[in-house]
């Protein structure tokens, strides 16, 4: 965070300073700000965030200890420590993030990046990231910093050097993309796509679209939107953006792109494709894997454009990213038994783009395998969605298909159904049981993918698959 005396914070949070030892109001606070105690170091800022396991307040003496200059609080706490008490603390956490990047927008050449979509968010975040930290000092989330938290804890990280602040938004319901996205008026905002993902929670994919078009609104008149023009419900975003003087620019596959991939091949090692701009033809080879994440490419790209990077350049940096991040598409194993983690986050559409990718990185000789937890979010969708799944894992001919959790026994009822009734498709109450079978069953030549939601927990099945065949 940049330096700020305590009695500003203070009033920017409409806060009030209970001061420790020898702080005054003109006291200096420029450290890390988290909600987490553990991450706490000298000179830091800790937010005693209530949650639904534990109070952020009972940890405040222990973020004390760990040399802590100010708690955040909604109640004083016996610790020395100076504290801000505010009505709530997260509202607080966003109040003091639109003022730090408010402050460095003022003094600085900050440009923001604002990045929403069902799928590849955090991915097309990291991609862009990559692209611009050559440019100079950029601020991008760790992980899916992308909720009420975890979006103003990544504005915080700015400083006044910083050049490029690129955040991610995601959502659950409606107006909380138009919140998180207020803090800060991107410069360029970012649509990827609009499915399934978290239908349950938004009530329909009409109302997922509502949600995603808040970001639109929130770019600042002069701004850009990049939206994808394969996606027919993005599209219907261009105008509310032109009507906020907000200009469009077009990523995609298809002839009405601007910035659009051809001659796109798929392999065990990557994607190849052509990236075209009217005139420029720009060869490009990803090492990340999935055909789904050229789109997140061109959307990457796009967006670096618009902030004076060249195609050329883009790509080339492009061209160095060996992992988006831990737990998407991730390899291990080994050449004789490859394992694919992709159980961070799965919804309908993104479960498509794992098993097509499956299909078209394993070789005629070799044996497909789709380990397949539960999608989370899809509410009233569920067991269609999950029907569908399965439909299309006996369609591209996964030899094997392996299905893990009781809210996922629909995805193996539809497998069944549809055909693989004769062992193709067996059914595991818990990650362990499925384990102990696949360590009997994989062998040499497999190429096996575990895609679930985070909650389905079937990443750490997938780490300890790969560890085994590495």
């Amino acid at each position: 965070m940049i330096s700020l005396p305590l009695s500003d914070i203070a009033s920017v949070l409409s806060g009030t300073l209970h001061l420790s030892g020898d702080d005054s109001p003109q006291t200096r606070v420029a450290g890390t700000v988290d909600t987490d105690s553990r991450n706490i170091g000298p000179g830091d800022v800790f937010v005693a965030k209530p949650g639904d396991a534990t109070d952020g307040h009972l940890f405040v003496p222990a973020a004390a200890e760990a040399g802590a200059a100010l708690a955040i609080v909604e109640r004083t706490v016996d610790a020395p420590i100076t504290q801000i008490v505010v009505a709530d603390a997260v509202t607080a956490l966003a109040d003091l993030a639109r003022e730090v990047v408010a402050r460095v927008r003022r003094g600085g050449d900050l440009r923001v990046v604002g990045i929403t979509g069902s799928n590849g968010k955090t991915t097309t975040k990291n991609l862009l990231a990559r692209i611009l930290e050559d440019e100079g000092p950029t601020v991008a989330p760790r992980a899916s910093f992308n909720n009420s938290v975890g979006a103003p804890l990544t504005m915080l990280r700015v400083a006044d050097e910083t050049r490029f602040l690129v955040s991610e938004f995601g959502a659950d319901g409606s107006g909380q993309i138009a919140r998180l996205a207020g803090l800060v008026t991107p410069d360029v905002g970012v649509v990827l796509m609009v499915g399934m993902a978290h239908a349950g929670g938004f009530g329909g994919v009409e109302a997922t679209l509502r949600a995603k078009t808040e970001l639109v609104e929130a770019v600042r008149p002069g701004g850009v939107a990049v939206l994808n023009a394969d996606d027919a419900r993005v599209a219907t975003m261009a105008p509310v953006a032109q009507a906020r003087g907000v200009r469009v620019r077009w990523f995609g596959r298809g002839p009405a792109a601007e910035v659009r991939a051809e001659d796109v091949e798929v392999d065990a090692s990557g994607t190849s494709c052509v990236v075209v701009a009217g005139d420029e033809r720009v060869p490009m080879r990803l090492r990340v894997l999935g055909e789904h994440h050229v789109m997140n490419a061109l959307a990457a790209i796009t967006a670096a454009t618009e902030l004076g990077v060249s195609i050329a350049d883009a790509v080339a940096r492009l061209e160095t990213v060996e992992l988006a991040e831990r737990w998407r598409m991730q390899p291990l194993g080994s050449d004789s038994v490859r394992i694919i983690n992709d159980a961070y986050n799965a919804s309908p559409d993104s479960m498509a783009a794992a098993l097509r990718t499956l299909a078209q990185i394993t070789g005629p000789d070799q044996r497909k395998v789709a380990v397949l937890g539960a999608m989370s979010e899809l509410g009233e969708y569920a067991g269609e969605e999950h029907d569908r799944v399965g439909l299309q894992a006996v369609r591209l001919r996964i030899e094997r298909i392996v299905v893990v959790g009781a809210e996922a026994r629909r995805l193996y009822l539809a497998a069944v159904g549809e055909g693989s009734w004769d062992g193709e498709a067996v059914f595991f109450t818990d990650a362990d049981a499925a384990y102990d079978y696949l360590i009997g069953e994989l062998r040499p030549g497999d190429r096996v993918l575990v895609k679930s939601s985070n909650s389905a927990g079937l990443r750490h099945l997938g780490d300890r698959l790969g560890e085994f065949f590495s």
